[in-house]
């Protein structure tokens, strides 16, 4: 029995790039700074719809441009001396936008760099589980796996005869290491404070990454 690991990567284009930001607002009371927020985010959805955004649910998942709020928060602004308050309250909503037709990038950009209490923080492109990358790269491992195996039997002086098992890698008692893709995290340099000065976003090639464990057996002639 030969056991062997293979390992393989293949570059596709990214299917989605998610867009994360903050709405922002201070104002003398809770109230006042979650209001002016709320205009904002109205402000935001308004420009997403003129371009056919859609709420995010587990329907519109793939549609071609989605929004949420992922979170809304208060606090006391402070000054430098932590236990002097400011006087007013700091509100913010967490979001994110998922761009999937990269042809509206541009024109998301272009929208969002336009809203003075939007700040952006980043985008990630990111690699759909079903995208046609995955088989190609998990074959080529499989394959990867059965060239080191042939080349260790043939080390032996003999030669493969039959595959026992394939698994991810981890799953025959390696370490535990699976297929997966990362993604390119980019620095947002987006405008604020109402100027239309969004850089373009190109699409970055993903690195799909696939690991497999294999046991082979083969027929070896008994060593001297």
């Amino acid at each position: 029995m030969l056991s062997v690991r293979g390992e393989a990567q293949h570059a596709v284009a990214p299917d989605a790039a998610v867009l994360h930001g903050q709405l922002s607002a201070f104002a003398l009371s809770k109230s006042e700074a979650l209001a002016l927020v709320r205009t904002a985010q109205d402000a935001l959805v308004g420009a997403l719809a003129a371009l056919g955004a859609v709420p995010l649910t587990p329907d519109t998942e793939r549609a071609a441009v989605t929004w949420s709020v992922t979170s809304v928060g208060t606090h006391d602004e402070r000054n430098f001396d932590p236990d002097v308050p400011a006087g007013r309250i700091f509100a913010s909503a967490d979001l994110q936008i998922t761009v999937r037709d990269f042809a509206q990038l541009s024109a998301v950009g272009d929208s969002l760099g336009r809203l003075p209490a939007l700040h952006l923080h980043g985008v990630n492109w990111t690699v759909d589980s079903d995208n046609p990358g995955w088989p190609v790269v998990r074959a080529a491992a499989i394959q990867a796996a059965l060239a080191k195996g042939h080349d260790y039997a043939a080390a032996l002086g003999g030669a493969v005869r039959r595959v026992q098992q394939v698994a991810d890698a981890g799953l025959l008692g390696g370490t535990d290491a699976t297929d997966r893709f990362g993604y390119e995290r980019a620095p947002a340099a987006f405008a604020v404070g109402g100027r239309a000065a969004t850089p373009s976003l190109d699409p970055v090639p993903q690195q799909l990454h696939a690991v497999v464990e294999a046991r082979l057996i083969a027929d070896v002639p008994p060593l001297a």
